[in-house]
């Protein structure tokens, strides 16, 4: 065991103890006069280490595959200026004993590759140096430059774009926090790089400067020192000049080239060759090489017997790619293994969609994109209306067939349970009646799915004179939508969920940090937020302002409320949120109130089974629920809206009452209604019968007759 962890260190301090070994040996070699032995190994080792990051660059898929570019540039950059110092010390000290005393990578690059003529030598550094600087430096300098600004400038779109997936559940927060370190990466190297490019273009003008120095000081060494000829000191000190800056030059040449290709390099799955095959694969490039090639070769003055030639080729290269196309495209895909019958997946146990709307086979057409779906475009419709009034996304429903339905049946299910079905005839028009006829047109009678009003199935050839009847005539396709909409908004607690609370409060973050950093989770744990923000939708309080309801909750965070308590409490301080729902802001509060005997009653059932969700006994709960009734159905005919009103002590369990019956009935606490708000009472509940008063009850009437 301690040996393996002896081993691990070791290993770990000899890679970190590798980069200061090479920079000390660097300074050493500009320091220490060194062998032309030793000079011979750096040089090859240059060569090699310049052809390895080239090899790397042009195998990089992206420029961050080789985001350590910058950093080898510099290095290889110092290595090779220090050879230049130890070479030109070889050079002006030994060179009057012939051009082999600098080593052989010197004399071979002096001797070989100029021929001897030190004259075609110098033209041919000044050609590699023009090259250098002016063209492949240059240019890989601009684009460096030019990455950096604009990666710079699009930093913080990107880090938006990133947390905006993270808020819409696209990544995990691991994946945001990698994608964030491959961004800020990102600037990092091309800002790097526009440096680095700066160390190419230095080292160029270096290596000039040095040439100079080796040829001028050679000369002077040469005919003063060591007694040589002009001629004689010209041609041994100048070739040696050469041979160095040239075996220098070329490494230099290669890493400026591997530069250019990273920075010039966009991102791809594959490396820059097989992404230049794939784009030069294509067979009519080569058909129109070879079309324009055979033109310029019937050009009497041209060279026939090369041109003609070339054309040939690449209409054979046109032809072979264009029959390897073919072979693809003609291949069979393969089949897809059969599924094994004995095999049950999660699938077939299970179904995540939270929202489902099953139709039967005569309501395919409803949704047959082919013709139109025209459900399909109302569902979508639906959702986004729902998630702006609710303050959450709704879920994508899943739509599909079923043939266990009868054909014209369609089935809404949430959250796995049924919460509507109905039959509608898609190619007939349903007709409701208004309540204020002119005539009656004949039809099947039904029930109208979403609100039960009286209605007609018709033909759609009667569709007008329905209308000119006064009956307001809808598609099947509205009747589902409508039916589906008023279903989703009376269960959207139960699609309301604790990611759902996350998503809430990460969007919070963006806008209100502190505040998030005070809710969760040292106010309050998730599950908790997420309790809270459902039992507000069961009772159609929407979450669109998500910031005043975390602050009610913050306020109360150092208190020990229970459930119950803290949701009242929350309901006390969002009271406006609530009343807005229910009437306009410049209209007053129509109320339903109890009288102070009934209203004594139901708190004494209360305090005499605290925290019992149905303190009332049964006989009175039905003789409340029947005198509600009276009350609140003329008002809800009328389609007026209007809230019940009842103590705090008794308002939840009051709520859960009536909800069972009323669910559109909005049960509220005296302490919802804010000071400045008007109130109207427009019914009030007593032992018996509600009384209505005088005035309330000729304002509904000319409510009911405006309507």
């Amino acid at each position: 065991m301690n040996l393996s962890f002896n081993a691990r260190d070791a290993g770990r301090f000899a890679g970190a103890a590798a980069l200061p070994m090479g920079m000390l040996i660097l300074v050493a070699l500009m320091v220490i006069p060194v062998s032309p032995l030793i000079l011979d190994i750096s040089f090859v080792a240059n060569i090699m280490i310049s052809l390895a990051v080239l090899m790397v660059a042009l195998s990089a898929a992206k420029p961050l595959d080789f985001s350590a570019f910058p950093t080898v540039l510099l290095l290889t950059t110092l290595f090779r200026l220090a050879l230049n110092v130890a070479s030109t010390r070889v050079v002006l000290v030994h060179g009057h004993e012939g051009t082999h005393a600098a080593g052989h990578v010197i004399e071979a690059f002096g001797q070989v590759l100029i021929g001897g003529d030190y004259i075609v030598g110098l033209f041919v550094f000044v050609v590699l140096m023009i090259i250098n600087m002016v063209v492949i430096t240059k240019g890989a300098g601009r684009v460096s430059e030019v990455s950096a600004r604009f990666t710079l400038d699009a930093l913080p779109g990107k880090q938006m774009a990133i947390d905006a997936d993270l808020n819409a559940g696209l990544l995990t927060p691991d994946e945001a926090k990698a994608r964030r370190q491959e961004v800020a990466t990102e600037a990092d190297f091309y800002g790097s790089m526009d440096g680095a490019s700066k160390f190419v273009k230095g080292d160029a003008v270096a290596g000039l400067l040095i040439l100079f120095v080796n040829i001028v000081g050679g000369l002077i060494l040469g005919v003063f020192s060591h007694g040589l000829s002009f001629s004689e000191a010209g041609s041994t000190y100048v070739t040696l000049a050469i041979g160095d800056a040239l075996v220098a030059q070329i490494p230099a040449l290669l890493l400026s080239i591997a530069a250019a290709a990273i920075v010039t390099r966009v991102t791809s799955p594959m490396n820059l060759s097989d992404q230049i095959g794939s784009q030069f694969a294509s067979p009519h490039i080569w058909f129109a090489v070879g079309g324009v090639l055979f033109i310029l070769g019937l050009v009497p003055a041209m060279p026939q017997m090369l041109i003609l030639p070339a054309a040939a080729l690449a209409l054979a290269m046109g032809w072979q790619l264009r029959k390897a196309a073919a072979a693809v495209a003609a291949a069979p895909e393969p089949a897809a293994p059969a599924a094994d019958p004995h095999l049950i997946d999660w699938a077939d146990v299970s179904d995540s969609s939270a929202a489902q709307l099953e139709i039967g086979y005569a309501l395919v057409s409803l949704v047959d994109e082919r013709k139109g779906a025209p459900l399909m475009g109302r569902i979508t419709g639906i959702r986004r209306q729902l998630s702006k009034e609710l303050g959450f996304v709704i879920p994508a429903v899943k739509v599909s067939d079923d043939l266990s339905l009868p054909g014209n049946v369609y089935r809404i299910s949430v959250a796995g349970v049924i919460v509507g079905e109905d039959e509608v005839f898609p190619n007939e028009m349903l007709a409701l009646d208004s309540g204020d006829l002119i005539t009656k047109v004949s039809g099947r009678p039904c029930k109208d799915p979403t609100f039960g009003l009286d209605a007609l199935w018709i033909p759609k050839s009667s569709q007008n004179d329905a209308i000119a009847a006064g009956y307001t005539v809808v598609d099947p396709a509205t009747v589902v939508a409508t039916h589906l909409n008023n279903s989703i908004a009376a269960s959207a607690s139960d699609l309301f969920g604790i990611d759902d609370a996350q998503a809430l409060i990460d969007n919070l973050k963006l806008h209100y940090p502190q505040l998030t950093a005070s809710l969760t989770p040292t106010g309050y744990a998730l599950p908790r937020v997420a309790s809270l923000c459902k039992a507000l939708l069961i009772e159609r309080v929407p979450l669109r302002d998500f910031r005043k309801i975390a602050e009610a909750m913050v306020a109360f965070a150092g208190q020990q409320l229970g459930e119950n308590e803290l949701i009242e409490a929350v309901r006390q301080r969002i009271g406006a949120l609530i009343v807005q729902t229910i009437v306009p802001s410049r209209m007053p509060l129509p109320v339903v109130t109890f009288t102070p005997e009934i209203e004594m009653l139901l708190n004494q059932a209360v305090r005499a089974n605290p925290g019992a969700e149905w303190p009332f006994e049964h006989g009175m709960a039905m003789k409340i629920v029947e005198q509600i009734g009276q009350a609140v159905e003329p008002l809800l005919l009328s389609t007026r809206s209007f809230a019940l009103v009842a103590s705090p002590i008794s308002r939840p369990a009051l709520s859960r009452l009536v909800r069972a019956t009323f669910p559109d009935v909005a049960v509220i606490s005296y302490l919802e209604i804010p000071a400045n708000k008007a109130t109207e009472i427009v019914a009030t509940i007593g032992a018996e019968m509600p009384r209505l008063t005088d005035e309330s009850a000729d304002q509904m009437k000319d409510h009911h007759h405006e309507n």
